[in-house]
């Protein structure tokens, strides 16, 4: 049997930075990936021949600035590539909203809807950085322990409370309110314009079994804007895709000591008297280790890859609770040109708008009813769509002169109420396309392949559990102190030497490598 000193299950984006911080420290992690590619969910794979695609998520994080320069991604190849442009949210009537980084030509583009939205658009960007500051804190820190807070848990949280203390009692004070709120009503307390209202409050919906009257949606758009504090967070991507992300920090990885294996499946982790030892692969292959860290999500490594007689009976009953089932789907398509979007056609750079994510999704109402219908088992007709042309910005993912459109779809349950997802996937397809053609509606003829992916598919081949993006839902009872679960959100577990790294942890929350980083801080005290 071979032995090893830390075994890490899973590629992802997190576990290469856990495995980086551990290498750097003068370990040696064997990073077992159970696809011929690590990345996770941030992968770039050619879906039709010469077309190449950010296959599952197309935008996000950004990666923390501390990660991005220890691992010195840039020196690794890294390479971002970001359009001024923000966001474009077209309507069914041709008009469409436009909002950029820069502030005063959102607000000018604001203006052309509502006035008074336009001369509130700088004020809500502020306020919301400054909101976002605070929520940064909380990105770098382990969830203390609530019963028992160490002496350490207790300074940090007072020194958060100090910068809460210092927005000054109005500001404290919302922002204590803003956390549970929906974020329909968030937004509404700003401006009166829908369509911005709706580009806006997408953020506290994305990936979540939530719609905009959900109460904590208002949260998970806090803690999405620490990682970016503008108001609809980012349209950056890296030159080729996704992928070129995780593959810089794979190397970094292995520069500063990590071994990665792709194409190596754990099929169970073992353990003797309470204390894990090692795994064992789909192979047979058995690696003996020190330490084993899980990259993948909790409900896949306690109640999967564990045999549960090794976990406490209280803690297997939270995590069979654990939700963990997805509402996305996505649907990459191969394009012969680009499609013409009729709120572009007086425009005299409509490619400008196009580099950036392209919102589909009205108004709150629109946003409410395509959430209704996962709620019953049934996909939305109307969905939710936020799209990007990645090929404006990166022509080498496509042959010249072609396009690539990447889409991620809301929503779409994990369980259908009537029908599974094989009979359904046609249907799912012919609805998003659609969807689009609403608003592009040379579309349908300028599709030359497409790749559909549902949450079943998510499940089946990246490891997803549930089909869910982010390793679980991340809702007001599965976040910070309670991400997996209470008195477990760490990064340890109730196996000794067995740590978990993945996005199932604090913060968990888009391709930010903060969990990966803060699971190897804690893992770094206890080695010691």
């Amino acid at each position: 049997m071979a032995a090893r000193d830390i075994v890490i299950v899973g590629g992802g984006h997190n576990a290469l930075v856990t495995a980086f911080y551990l290498a750097r420290k003068g370990h040696k992690p064997l990073v077992l990936e159970r696809r011929g590619i690590v990345g996770g969910a941030a992968v770039t794979e050619e879906f039709y021949p010469g077309f190449r695609c950010s296959t599952l998520a197309h935008a996000g994080g950004p990666p923390l600035p501390s990660i991005l320069k220890d691992m010195n991604l840039a020196g690794h190849g890294l390479v971002k590539l970001e359009s001024p442009v923000r966001i474009f949210a077209p309507l069914p009537d041709g008009r469409a909203l436009t909002l950029y980084t820069d502030t005063q030509h959102s607000a000018a583009e604001v203006a052309k809807f509502s006035q008074k939205d336009a001369a509130a658009y700088s004020e809500f960007q502020k306020g919301l950085a400054r909101a976002a500051g605070i929520a940064a804190q909380l990105l770098a820190l382990t969830p203390p322990v609530i019963e028992k807070p160490s002496r350490g848990d207790i300074w940090k949280l007072l020194k958060l409370g100090r910068k809460v203390r210092g927005l000054g009692k109005k500001e404290m004070m919302q922002l204590v309110r803003w956390g549970p709120m929906a974020v329909a009503d968030f937004v509404a307390e700003f401006f009166e314009t829908d369509l911005l209202r709706a580009v806006i409050a997408a953020r506290g919906i994305f990936g979540a079994a939530l719609g905009p009257w959900s109460a904590g949606s208002t949260a998970l758009l806090l803690l999405r804007a620490a990682a970016d504090p503008f108001p609809v967070g980012n349209s950056a991507m890296p030159r080729g895709g996704m992928g070129a992300l995780t593959l810089a920090m794979a190397a970094a990885a292995k520069e500063a000591g990590a071994e990665i294996r792709a194409g190596a499946e754990v099929e169970q982790i073992l353990v003797k008297s309470g204390a894990a030892t090692g795994v064992i692969l789909k192979s047979g292959e058995e690696i003996a280790a020190r330490t084993v860290i899980s990259g993948v999500d909790p409900r896949r490594t306690f109640l999967g890859l564990l045999d549960p007689v090794h976990l406490p009976p209280s803690f297997l009953a939270r995590m069979q609770h654990y939700r963990s089932q997805g509402t996305v789907a996505k649907m990459n398509l191969a394009l012969d040109a680009l499609p013409t979007f009729t709120a572009l056609k007086n425009s005299s750079d409509g490619n400008a708008a196009l580099a950036s994510r392209i919102h589909i999704g009205p108004g709150i109402d629109y946003l409410e009813r395509a959430f209704d219908h996962s709620k019953y088992g049934e996909f939305s007709t109307e969905p939710y769509l936020d799209i990007m042309i990645p090929t404006i910005s990166d022509p080498s993912l496509a042959p010249a002169g072609k396009h690539v459109m990447s889409i991620c779809m809301q929503f779409a349950p994990y369980r259908l109420k009537s029908a599974d997802w094989s009979r359904q996937r046609d249907a799912l397809a012919s609805t998003i396309i659609k969807t689009i053609a609403a608003y592009a509606p040379d579309l349908p003829g300028k599709i030359l392949a497409q790749q559909l992916l549902t949450p079943k598919d998510l499940e089946d081949i990246y490891g997803l559990t549930g089909g869910h993006p982010f390793h679980g839902e991340l809702a007001l009872d599965q976040i910070f102190t309670m991400r997996p679960v209470l008195d477990w959100a760490r990064y340890r577990t109730p196996v000794d030497d067995l740590y978990l790294c993945g996005s199932g942890t604090h913060p968990g929350n888009g391709i930010t490598g903060a969990s990966g980083a803060n699971a190897a801080r804690e893992i770094l005290k206890d080695l010691r």
